[in-house]
Formats: structure tokens, sequence, C-alpha cells
């Protein structure tokens, strides 16, 4: 069966080492398993673009650009807000999304790529980076707050230093025991990220489901217009084929977290709400930016976040990034990401 050219994103069980920097790793949840090891970002440019409270990492996906040097080594990085009124219709401001690059030869890892088998790996201090840089103990971006008592552990701010000590550093401090092994709950499930290629399938019949018509409720028609009518029975009907095409399309892998098709484009669950190309700004290095992956609602059924109660919620994300992949040094470049909901009566 051929392949579209899409790679699909599925998540599965990891050792804790296979996570870690050194792999170069995709994954979901946990701390964020930095590529360069400088110009990390932290506060502001990490802080929610509603409350403005610090972010949590989400995922990373590892998508080195083959023929391109400087993007040997090449990670995007997602992160979100966890409180649920942040989470608009259609609002982006409560995530962020950040390119790291490196050449082959470069000053943090081995020219050759990383053993597949355990290397005996042994951790180094989680609350501090390679470089030197000081990392928040609760979500692992960093931190210059140090706890006013123990002067042994950091954070990102007065926020994560709050959840975290009513987690577990209420009972370290200034203590000789050892961190607690438990995550904290701020912290989404930590979970590698695998890829494979989609495989085209057999069409279906497009038949849709019910008379998009029909969701007019009856009592409104009289005070409706014809010419009214027409239009939200047109704008329905398109809707509900984008949505249809959506559900036909995920039906052979409903497990799917992640969809890669780099300068392809979107899986749209909805007509409304799609961006023209003129809507996507810029990079900073004034190239224009492509789509390259989007993040499935199943993500949120996998990190047990989907609830009828309020809960971060989106219906997909779409991650755009710079056409040429600019050279930004060693530094963290912002892209651009775009947040899609379903249409009220999905």
């Amino acid at each position: 069966m051929a392949e579209t050219g899409v790679a699909l994103g599925f998540l599965e069980e990891a050792e804790h080492w296979r996570l870690q920097s050194h792999q170069f790793p995709s994954k979901v949840g946990g701390k964020p398993a930095w590529l360069s090891q400088l110009d990390i970002p932290g506060l502001p440019e990490l802080a929610c673009g509603k409350c403005q409270l610090p972010t949590a990492f989400l995922l990373q996906v590892y998508a080195p650009i083959t023929g391109q040097d400087r993007s040997f080594h090449r990670t995007l990085f997602v992160f979100c807000c966890k409180t649920p009124d942040c989470y608009s219709r259609n609002d982006s401001r409560c995530l962020k999304v950040f390119r790291c690059q490196l050449p082959r030869r470069n000053d943090f890892y081995p020219y050759n790529p990383p053993s597949d088998e355990d290397p005996n790996w042994t951790e180094r201090d989680p609350g501090v980076h390679g470089s030197g840089v000081k990392l928040c103990k609760l979500c692992g971006c960093p931190g210059q707050k140090v706890c006013s008592k123990c002067h042994a552990v950091s954070y990102c701010s007065k926020e994560h230093q709050t959840i975290d000590w009513k987690h577990c550093h209420k009972k370290e401090c200034c203590k000789q025991v050892p961190s607690s092994a438990v995550p904290s709950p701020f912290l989404f499930p930590e979970l590698e990220l695998v890829t494979e290629p989609e495989e085209h399938q057999k069409e279906e019949s497009s038949q849709m489901v019910g008379d998009a018509q029909n969701n007019v409720e009856c009592s409104s028609v009289d005070d409706l217009a014809e010419t009214e009518l027409e239009d939200m029975a047109m704008h329905e009907t398109e809707d509900g084929k984008v949505f249809q095409k959506f559900k036909r399309r995920i039906a052979s892998e409903p497990h799917q977290v992640l969809r890669y098709f780099r300068d392809g484009s979107p899986l749209w669950i909805s007509s409304e709400h799609v961006p023209v190309e003129k809507g996507i700004p810029h990079c900073s290095c004034g190239s224009r930016r492509i789509f390259e992956f989007q993040v499935m609602p199943q993500l949120l059924n996998d990190l047990k976040v989907d609830s009828p109660d309020a809960s971060i919620d989106w219906g997909t994300l779409a991650v755009y990034t710079c056409a040429d992949s600019c050279d930004q040094g060693n530094k963290y470049s912002s892209e651009f990401i775009w947040k899609q909901d379903f249409t009220e009566q999905k």
C-alpha cells in the first residue's frame, strides 16, 4: 500500500535514559530534553499569553532536515498553559513553540550517533543543566529563584515553588532525604513519541451522517430570511464535509497523537478558523513559515486531561516553522502555532 508522505506519531513507554537530551528524543510530557545547552528559554518567553503564568512542557519532536548541515540536529518544543480558562475558542495565546538546531559538529554532543543500547548512563543533578544553568525543580526550565531555606533547589517562578512545596519539598527541605520519585502533578505523563508512515486508505462512501440542514431549530426557521437559511445550510454542509474527511482519514489509526508533514497541509477538523497564508507571520529572518506538524485531539485522552468539566482543550494544533530553518546559532527561535477547535455542534 502506498504511503501518503505523512508520518504519524504514537505514544509508547520508554526507559528514562532514552528520553534524555543525548538520545535526541521525540517525546511527550515530563521535563524538556533541551537540545542546545545555551540560551534556554525561560520566563517571560514561556509565560502564557493570557494569564502570564508559566506554561508546561507538552511535547518535543526531533526533526532534522536531510542535506542541511545547520539542521543536522533539530528539535521543536511545544508548551501549553494548564489553566483551563485560558483555552478560549480558537485562541492560541495559551501555547508556545520553539525551534532549536545544531550542526553535526557542535559544542554539546559527539559527532557519531548515540548507542541504541543502555549506556549505563547515570543522570546528573536534575537541577543543573550540562551548561551549568540552574533548572526549575518543578518544570525543568531555567530557574533563578532559590529556596530561601535550603538553597539547594531552584525555581522559575513563585508559582512553581508553591506547587512543589505542597507536593514534596516541604518534607524534604533542609533534611537529608532523597527527592521524591513521584512526578509532580504539574507535569504531563512522560512517554516516547514514535512515528510510522501513513498509508493510503481506500476511499469510503462520502455519504454524510444526517442532513446538516436539520441542525436548524424549526422554531427559528420562520424568523430567518430564505437567503440566510441557504447560507447556514451551505456552511453547515461544508463544515460537515471537513469533519467527515477528518474522521475518515484517522479511522484506520485512531490512536495517532501527531501528524508530521513538513511543507504539506494540516488535516483540519473544521472549515472554520483556517489560516490564510498572509495570516501566518514570517520568521524573524524574513522567510515565510510553512506547516510542519499538527497535534491531534487524541493526545488529550492519553494525557488524561480530556474531561466534561473545565480542562485544557483543542481540536488540533498546527505548528508552522521557518521555511529556511534559518541559523540562529544556539538560540531557541520562537515559531508559530495555530489552535483550531471543534465547532460547537461537534
